[in-house]
């Protein structure tokens, strides 16, 4: 086999080994999709991994959102911050879901990756049409969570507290929709 020959064959599989891995650990392709066994939502095992985390979330205007709280609803929880510009994209879709189903059992929680002051919060929720819940990230929140070190990133939780769906990157209003419509579907 020729050099010139070998250098190809090498670069070809370089090449497609970085692009496998690209497309697999970006998470981009997101969590999948979800499958529902049944109308009733399946109760997750307190303390089991893929479950609602056992935090108290309070946003910033200090309301509380318990486990019991949670309990019933179905969650999205979104880590997000005001630098990021996929979070900022994604922001107006999330706020039309919460604003259209919340009455229906939906809970949005933003956990805020940075620390603005509260009035440039304000502006920033104003600016980028922000009506969920915005809660400051803590160290519970955090090691609940995994660290997640890439922004936008987000789970959504069944009714019954079951994880299932996540997605490293931005959500947008048609994936919202095709993820929490059969998961309000579901009977607590």
């Amino acid at each position: 086999m020729s050099t010139k020959t070998l250098i190809g064959v090498l670069l070809a599989g370089i090449t497609g080994v970085l692009i496998f891995l690209f497309v697999h650990l970006s998470g981009g392709s997101g969590g999948g999709p979800i499958k529902l066994g049944s109308s009733k939502a399946e109760a997750c095992t307190k303390g089991a991994r893929d479950c609602l985390p056992e935090v108290n979330y309070v946003d910033t205007q200090g309301k509380a959102y318990t486990p019991k709280s949670l309990t019933g609803q179905v969650v999205i929880v979104n880590f997000w911050g005001t630098f990021c510009p996929p979070c900022k994209k994604e922001i107006p879709d999330l706020s039309a879901a919460y604003d259209k189903y919340k009455d229906k059992g939906l809970v949005i929680l933003g956990v805020m990756s940075d620390d603005p002051s509260d009035s440039e919060l304000l502006n920033f929720a104003s600016d980028f049409q922000m009506t969920y819940p915005v809660v400051r990230s803590s160290s519970d929140i955090q090691v609940a969570f995994s660290y997640p070190d890439k922004l936008p990133t987000t789970f959504v939780f069944s009714r019954g507290g079951k994880q299932v769906y996540s997605k490293v990157g931005a959500l947008h209003a048609d994936e919202i929709k095709q993820i929490i419509e059969p998961l309000l579907a579901e009977k607590p």
